[in-house]
């Protein structure tokens, strides 16, 4: 990889859009080069592997802010508040699946009326949706 590099070279690197890294840059989880006169900016290198850690700290549900604050924790070598970082998103996590749990068995339970072909009374799903 060339030690400078033009930021559609670093998207494609990266696996992303250049508009991306510029809504990176305006969050400021990305620093924007200076701009040379009458030239293009170029970018490290490294930047690729800074938007691949943005992306896979996505990819685990943080969101941009929480990953601010993980680049942020990580230049201060903050291991134990990172760890209650992502413990605490394991907490969320776990609340969310026993909520989807709920849905799901809610879900079930009406797929099952329907299954039991009463079509005089209705769609069973529809008229619970319906109830106040």
């Amino acid at each position: 990889m060339a030690s400078e590099l033009t930021i559609g070279r670093v998207a494609k690197l990266a696996g992303v859009n250049v508009e991306t890294i510029r809504y990176y840059q305006r969050r400021r989880l990305l620093a924007e080069p200076d701009k040379p006169h009458m030239g293009y900016r170029r970018y490290s290198a490294d930047i690729v592997k800074h938007i691949r850690f943005i992306k896979r700290a996505q990819a685990l549900g943080f969101t941009l802010e929480e990953i601010a604050e993980l680049l942020r924790l990580e230049e201060a070598r903050a291991c134990a508040e990172t760890r209650a970082l992502a413990a605490h998103k394991m907490e969320l996590i776990d609340w969310k699946l026993t909520g989807l749990a709920a849905m799901r068995k809610a879900l079930a339970g009406l797929v099952q009326q329907c299954d039991r072909k009463q079509p005089a009374k209705g769609c069973p799903i529809i008229h619970v949706l319906e109830q106040d």
